[in-house]
C-alpha cells in the first residue's frame, strides 16, 4: 500500500521548508555576522534564538494541533515563519534580525504537526513510511539549503538575496497550506490549552539561557547573571510542579518518565545538542583562517555550504533506509548503532582537527549516525504514545531536541565569547575541542540509554 501523496506531498513541502531555511542560515552565518557587524560569539545567537523560541513553540503548537486541528495550526505556524523570514530579509540591525529568528521558532513545529496528521489519517505501516519520508525531507531540505546558500550569496554579493528567497519560499508554502485539500484531523483531543505552562516554560528557558549567554560579557558574579541563574531553576521547578498537578499539561512530564520512551526523550535532548547546537560551530571552524587563529581551514564562503552538505546528504540517505532497517533489526539496535557512529565521528574530529581530510571523515561518520538517530527516535516515541496525544508526545521529543539545541547554542555563545585568543580576540581552539568532546560523551551516554528501552 502506497503512502497517499495528496496528504504527504504538501506536508513534505512544509518540512522541506524547515530544513532548507535552517540549513541556509547556518551556511550563511559568517556572511550574516559580517553584514551585521557582530563577533563570532554573538553570531551563535542567530541559531540559539530560534531554538529558544522553538522550545516553546513546539509543545504549544503540538498541543493546539491536538485540540483544534493540525492543519489549522500548520497554517498559523507557516504565517509566523513567513513574517519572520521577511523580518530577517529586511533587518537593518542585529536586534531586528533576532526578532525574525524568534518568529522562525515556529519552523520546528511543522514536523510534529505533520506527524499528527499522518498518525490520524494512516494505518501503522503507512504511518511509519510517511514519518520516515518527512524526516528525510527535513534532512534533504537542510542539505539543499547548506549546499546552495553559500554559492548564491557569493554570486549575489551578499546574504540578502538568499534571505529574500527564503521569505518567498515561505510565502509559497503558506499559500499551499491555505489552498491544498488536506483533510483536517478527524479525532481531536478533549481538554484545554495549558497557557500557564507555556509562559512558565518560556520564562524559565529565557532566564537560564540568557544568563548563560551574558555570563562572559557581564561577569558570572554580576547581579543580573546571578539573579537569572537563581530564578531559572525556580521558575522551571514551578513549571514542573504545575505540569504534574494539571490534568492537561502542555508537556506530559509523567509520560516522559515511562520506561518505554523516557530514554528516547533523553536521547532527543542529546541529539539537539549534537545536531542543532553544533551547526554554527562547524561553520565557524571551516571559516576560521589558520594563519590568524592557529586552527580551522579558511574556506571561502561559497565552499563552506558545499562541504557541510555532503554529511547532510549522508544523513538524508541513512534516514531514508532507517524504516527498512528498523523492520529487520529493530529500532533499538539501529539507534544504538547511530549513537556509536556519532561518538566515533566526534572522536575523529577531536584527534584529527589539524588535517581536513581526517576531520572531514569524522564529520561524515557523525552524519551517518545522525540520520539514523533523527529518523528512528520519532517512530519509537510516536508508537509508544496514546493515539490522541501523538502530536503532543512527538512535540515533547522535538521540544527536548530544540531545547538541547538552544542550550548548546547558548553554551557555544558563552564559550566563544569567554575563551578567546588574546592576540586575535577570536575563540580559542579549546572552545571547539570542549564542545566536540561534550557532544561525543552525550552520544555515548545515549547509546547506553537507548538499550534501556524495550525492543521495537
Amino acid at each position: 500500500m502506497s503512502v497517499p501523496s495528496a496528504l504527504v506531498g504538501p506536508l513534505f513541502a512544509f518540512v522541506l521548508l524547515d530544513g532548507f531555511t535552517q540549513g541556509s542560515v547556518v551556511a550563511l552565518l559568517p556572511v550574516i555576522r559580517d553584514t551585521l557587524h557582530i563577533g563570532t560569539g554573538p553570531a551563535m545567537w542567530i541559531t540559539a534564538a530560534q531554538f529558544l523560541s522553538a522550545a516553546v513553540c513546539v509543545p504549544a503548537f503540538g498541543r493546539l494541533g491536538d485540540l483544534y486541528g493540525h492543519r489549522r495550526m500548520l497554517r498559523f505556524a507557516l504565517a509566523a515563519v513567513t513574517v519572520g523570514s521577511l523580518l530577517c530579509a529586511l533587518a537593518p540591525s542585529f536586534g531586528i534580525f533576532l526578532a525574525g529568528r524568534v518568529l522562525l521558532g515556529a519552523l520546528s513545529a511543522l514536523l510534529p504537526l505533520s506527524v499528527g496528521l499522518v498518525r490520524d489519517r494512516l494505518d501503522a505501516s503507512d504511518s511509519r513510511r510517511a514519518v520516515g519520508l518527512l524526516v528525510a525531507a527535513l534532512i534533504l531540505g537542510a542539505t539543499a539549503g547548506t549546499a546552495s546558500a553559500g554559492p548564491l550569496a557569493s554570486a549575489a554579493g551578499g546574504a540578502r538575496t538568499v534571505l529574500w528567497n527564503l521569505a518567498a519560499v515561505a510565502a509559497m508554502c503558506l499559500a499551499l497550506a491555505l489552498t491544498s485539500r488536506i483533510a483536517e484531523t478527524g479525532r481531536l483531543a478533549q481538554g484545554r490549552m495549558d497557557w500557564a505552562g507555556a509562559v512558565l516554560l518560556g520564562l524559565g528557558l529565557t532566564l537560564l539561557l540568557g544568563s548563560v549567554a551574558q555570563g562572559p560579557e557581564r561577569g558570572w558574579l554580576s547581579p543580573t547573571v546571578l539573579a537569572g541563574l537563581f530564578l531559572a531553576p525556580v521558575v522551571l521547578g514551578l513549571w514542573v510542579r504545575a505540569s504534574l498537578r494539571s490534568r492537561e499539561p502542555l508537556v506530559d512530564v509523567r509520560a516522559m518518565a515511562g520506561r518505554a520512551i523516557a530514554p528516547a526523550f533523553a536521547c532527543g535532548f542529546a541529539v539537539g545538542v549534537v545536531v542543532l547546537g553544533g551547526q554554527g560551530v562547524t561553520v565557524a571552524f571551516l571559516d576560521a583562517a589558520p594563519e590568524k587563529t592557529g586552527y580551522g581551514f579558511g574556506l571561502p564562503q561559497w565552499q563552506i555550504g558545499l562541504w557541510i552538505a555532503v554529511p547532510a546528504l549522508i544523513s538524508f540517505l541513512t534516514a531514508g533506509v532507517s524504516a527498512a532497517v528498523g523492520r529487520r533489526l529493530g529500532y533499538r539496535a539501529i539507534l544504538t548503532l547511530a549513537f556509536l557512529l556519532v561518538a566515533a565521528g566526534f572522536g575523529v574530529k577531536i584527534t584529527g582537527h589539524a588535517v581536513m581530510a581526517t576531520w572531514y571523515a569524522g564529520h561524515m561518520v557523525s552524519g551517518a549516525g545522525i540520520g539514523l538517530a533523527v529518523s528512528g527516535l520519532p517512530t519509537v516515541i510516536t508508537e509508544g504514545s496514546p493515539r490522541d496525544r501523538a502530536a503532543a508526545s512527538t512535540a515533547v521529543y522535538y521540544n527536548l531536541k530544540t531545547g538541547g539545541g538552544s542550550v548548546a547554542g547558548a553554551a557555544a555563545a558563552a564559550l566563544f565569547s569567554g575563551l578567546l585568543t588574546q592576540s586575535t580576540r577570536q575563540p580559542s581552539l579549546t572552545a571547539y575541542l570542549l564542545l566536540w568532546g561534550v557532544c561525543g560523551v552525550l552520544a555515548l551516554v545515549s547509546a547506553a540509554l537507548i538499550r534501556l528501552t524495550p525492543p521495537t
